[in-house]
């Protein structure tokens, strides 16, 4: 099997933004520019593509990222077939309740687009999924968008890039007018300006710049032009000396740029008016890179443990990231991955490193949006997805048998509210279960325990929205319907000091008795943060770290993984308040064993009791999630937020000035901001708004402490 398509000529990029920037309205713009949908979906009336589920087109917000392939030649090569490109575009959420999809979404791609409000500017997701992509390399560009708003302002947007974001950025171009006179825009490298006629803005008319912004122009293009340069010694030689540099020439250094995120260059428009979008396509074949532009993906041996890489080529061995999992109503499970290296075929089979098992590829179907097209094989550099298969999770690598790979795996920010879900009937109990199982494949920041005394199903995640559209879900998608508790803060609790406990379970019943004799040695460990450098022996996700110092067979090493496991439940019951011990080092140094009496239950039960003995004595705290909160309110209320603000423990950091609003930045404990939105409306005459994401576990006042173990027993 043949690729049909040249990999240089392969762009994956994704569409990020903060929540409301028009990143759908972009995206859907795309769609019609690039032939893939004969009308423009809007979100304001439910029509949109990438927005397929029922509760997206409801709420006006993206939940999922969509995968959609479309083809692109760019508006100055039109009728050129051999400059045509294929986009793989991933339109992400931009809901701070579903950074999960972002997260894992930068892994895949190859470059962004990261769409900006153009009144706005910078808005705290903004931030983070810029953050996300500075983590994972990824280059961008920037699109300020919604220019035809009132109080529109792109320099005042262009500064907040500068100030929030990154200094690296540089204006490509200007618009033509904003507000209501917003025309088009002005491209600062080839000094020309770009109008949008026709059908939904789909003829772009290159023109003469108007005389009003030529000073401007001319000023920027400088500018521009001298940034480029800093990239190139001979180019740089040429404009010192004065020497006009041909367009084609600063093109090529600036895409080597932007390939190696020293430029991220800044467009104009208004997706909604069908200004400047086409622009920004243009851009992404011209900057953003294809596969072959990228450093070969590495990984990890799994018989070694040694660092290997994968150049992206058809002919090297094959492997590919599991990046996504949908249930589909139709064909059943999809398993989204992209491809690093290699070739997969449909009616192979494949190899997962992770859980060592091999699968079988029924079908591979590649998608646009909700509709789906059969592939008979996927290459380097593409995304598709797998019908049914059955083992592969997020973050799974799949590969070619015989040169298995690990490629790096996608870590997930801990779910912070949790609550209570009931199935009203005999039948709903059976069917939520497996709804429940699906839904947590699906996305990894959910999560689903059942409390040991009540028997009760808990369902985590990482905001009330994210809970409130699960339940949704559970509805609509598998008829199951429960009765839903009230939100709960997810609460861990963690120790301060260090203790070390010897403990021996000796049970002597009639018959063959029980032994089990442990040493342990427990300290605090590091949160482990995003980034911090963690033993081999630690998982990341557990916050838990088990060393076994055990020599000379003291005690036998088939009882060792039954000691952890007695240390794991151990943490799972709590000593403070029994939520959860996090953030711990577990040493087990010392004991001794029975020749015959000795079992793993004995051991399981003395490490355990052991654990708990030792948690006790080594200061146990409770740990309470703190939210990052964005409030943004009309001056006069101020002092009434700030003040309500501290009076829920919270700390405020800043305070800005974003037009004529005021944003206020603090530091708050989850627990206080239940409901917040109802009181902030009150407050503020229904002109307030706030956007919260988790920041941090802290320990948790005493007093606080004393309110939350009293309500819990």
């Amino acid at each position: 099997m043949e690729r049909d398509y040249p990999l240089e000529k392969v762009r994956n990029f994704g569409i990020v933004a903060h929540v409301d920037a028009g990143k759908t309205t972009t995206s859907e713009r795309i769609l019609f520019y690039t032939g893939m949908s004969h009308k423009i979906g809007e979100v304001h009336d439910g029509g949109t593509i990438t927005d397929w589920m029922e509760q997206e087109r409801e709420r006006g917000i993206t939940i999922t990222a969509a995968a959609i392939t479309c083809f692109w030649t760019p508006t100055y090569a039109k009728g050129d077939d051999s400059k045509k490109h294929r986009f793989n575009i991933i339109d992400t959420p931009g809901h701070i309740d579903f950074t999960s999809e972002v997260k894992r979404s930068m892994h895949v791609l190859d470059g962004a687009v990261v769409v900006f409000d153009g009144v706005a500017g910078v808005e705290p997701q903004s931030e983070t999924n810029w953050r996300y992509a500075e983590e994972a390399e990824v280059p961008r560009l920037c699109f300020i968008n919604k220019l035809d708003r009132t109080g529109a302002s792109f320099e005042r947007s262009y500064a907040t890039v500068l100030d929030r974001l990154s200094k690296k950025a540089i204006r490509v171009q200007i618009p033509i007018g904003e507000e209501e006179n917003h025309e088009g825009v002005v491209d600062l490298l080839k000094m020309k300006a770009y109008t949008f006629t026709g059908n939904m803005g789909i003829d772009v008319v290159e023109g003469e710049i108007p005389e009003n912004l030529m000073e401007d122009a001319v000023k920027y293009h400088a500018e521009l032009v001298e940034r480029i340069v800093e990239h190139d010694d001979s180019q740089m030689e040429k404009f010192l000396e004065g020497i006009e540099i041909p367009e084609d020439e600063l093109k090529v250094t600036l895409r080597k740029a932007v390939i190696a995120n020293a430029i991220f260059p800044v467009f104009a428009g208004s997706a909604l008016k069908n200004k400047g979008v086409q622009t920004v396509l243009d851009a992404v074949v011209d900057y953003l890179p294809s596969p072959m532009d990228l450093v070969p993906e590495k990984g990890i041996d799994p018989k070694t443990e040694e660092e290997i890489e994968r150049k992206p080529s058809d002919d090297e061995p094959f492997s590919a990231l599991v990046f996504k999992l949908q249930t589909d109503p139709f064909v059943g499970q999809l398993s989204f991955f992209r491809v690093y290296s290699g070739k997969l075929e449909a009616g192979s089979y494949v190899y997962n490193s992770v859980t060592g098992k091999k699968e079988r590829v029924g079908r591979i179907v590649r998608l646009q949006a909700d509709k789906r097209e059969e592939i008979s094989a996927v290459f380097t550099g593409e995304i598709a997805a797998v019908v049914g298969m059955k083992e592969a999770k997020i973050g799974h690598t799949l590969c070619d048998e015989a040169n298995p790979i690990i490629l790096e795996e996608i870590i997930f920010p801990e779910p912070v509210v949790s609550l209570r879900i009931e199935p009203k009937t005999k039948a709903d109990q059976e069917k939520m279960g497996l709804a429940l199982s699906k839904l947590s494949d699906e996305d990894p920041t959910f999560r689903v325990e059942s409390d040991q005394e009540t028997m009760e199903t808990i369902v985590s995640g990482m905001g009330e929205l994210h809970l409130e559209i699960i339940v949704d879900r559970l509805k609509r998608e598998f008829a199951v319907d429960a009765d839903v508790g009230a939100p709960q803060v997810a609460y861990r609790e963690t120790i301060e000091g260090e203790a070390q406990v010897e403990n021996k379970y000796i049970k002597q019943t009639g018959g063959r008795g029980q032994y089990g004799h442990t040493k342990i040695r427990i300290k605090p460990l590091p949160a482990l943060v995003e980034g911090a450098k963690v033993s081999k022996t630690t998982k990341r996700e557990d916050h838990f770290e088990f060393i076994n110092s055990i020599k000379g067979g003291v005690i036998p090493n088939e009882y060792i993984p039954a000691v952890e496991k007695g240390v794991r439940e151990a943490m799972e019951r709590g000593i403070v308040a029994g939520y959860p011990l996090v953030d711990i080092s577990v040493e087990l140094y010392d004991g001794s064993f029975h020749d015959v009496d000795s079992s793993e239950i004995a051991f399981k039960i003395s490490a355990s009791q052991a654990f708990q003995e030792a948690a006790r004595k080594a200061r146990p705290v409770l740990l309470e999630p703190v939210m990052k909160v964005e409030v943004t309110v009309p001056e006069k209320f101020m002092g009434d937020i700030t003040g309500n603000l501290n009076s829920k423990r919270g700390s405020v950091e800043s305070m800005d000035d974003r037009g004529e609003m005021k944003v206020v930045n603090a530091k708050v404990p989850l627990s206080e901001m239940f409901g917040y939105a109802t009181t902030l409306r009150s407050m503020t005459e229904g002109r307030g708004t706030s956007i919260m994401e988790f920041d941090h576990y802290a320990v948790v006042p005493q007093n606080v402490a004393k309110e939350i173990i009293e309500k819990r027993t």
